[in-house]
């Protein structure tokens, strides 16, 4: 599958980023930016049934490792440095898994290589209550999907998915029915596991239920070559809430 990206930075070593469920490219602009800034080349992909990347009856991990592998051999990256975060910490780790020795570091943000519960359904039948026939702005959505979702900052991040088409009608940049269909998948533990041994940093924010401290010595045995930072003050999504010290952390990790 060729994914749609967006690219910063024309020199450097290359630094390939994977979003979370719900996410897209776009979310990573201004941190892209701020890699970039340092000497990096950034790609900021959108994975499978997100954003302007293809649609497809299938998403699972695998798969997305695939996509990820397609876009390396496509653009000519050879040993880039993979960031993933959520379902896209799930997609690299999948990645490191399935191919070895094609890439130099792993930076997994917020996630750990573990089973999680279905946690998104209210999220996804917030989205699908969003009438779009009828709506007329985004304040109409907003209004519909807060019966669902109460934190409005939550909100604004799902409806960064809702555009106008060609024909001028609402539409959802993402494959919402697929989504649905394989929110237990997106929760599922990694196939294939092996151990890891190339250089691998482990983001988590300090009030994120997602990497407890239970779950670190489990991170260890697989990716016994590894850091792990706790970004105070932060919650799952540690590049938008702390973006600064989300790059602090990512640049001394890779330098």
């Amino acid at each position: 599958m060729k994914l749609f990206y967006r690219q910063t930075g024309e020199t450097g070593p290359s630094i390939v980023i994977l979003h979370g469920v719900f996410g897209s490219s776009d979310n990573w602009l201004t941190i892209s930016k701020s890699i970039a800034a340092k000497g990096y080349r950034v790609f900021a992909l959108d994975q499978r049934n997100h954003g302007q990347s293809p649609r497809g009856d299938e998403h699972d991990y695998v798969g997305m490792a695939n996509d990820l592998h397609e876009f390396l051999i496509d653009h000519q990256l050879d040993d880039p440095i993979l960031v993933g975060h959520s379902m896209g910490g799930k997609a690299v780790m999948q990645y490191a898994m399935l191919y070895p020795g094609t890439y130099q570091k792993l930076v997994v943000v917020d996630i750990a290589p573990k089973f999680y519960p279905v946690h998104h359904a209210e999220l996804v039948r917030g989205m699908k209550a969003i009438d779009l026939a009828t709506i007329k702005s985004r304040t109409d959505a907003d209004a519909a999907l807060s019966r669902f979702e109460p934190i409005l900052t939550v909100r604004q991040f799902l409806l960064k998915n809702l555009y106008r088409n060609e024909q001028g009608e609402f539409a959802w940049r993402l494959n919402l029915p697929v989504i649905e269909q394989e929110l237990h998948g997106i929760g599922e533990e990694l196939t294939n596991p092996r151990v890891i041994t190339e250089p691998t940093l482990f983001m988590r924010g300090s009030e994120s239920p997602y990497i407890l401290d239970e779950d670190i010595p489990t991170i260890k045995r697989i990716f016994p070559n590894v850091e792990i930072e706790t970004i105070q003050g932060a919650g799952h999504w540690v590049q938008a809430e702390k973006p600064a010290e989300f790059v602090d952390v990512l640049i001394k990790f890779l330098s």
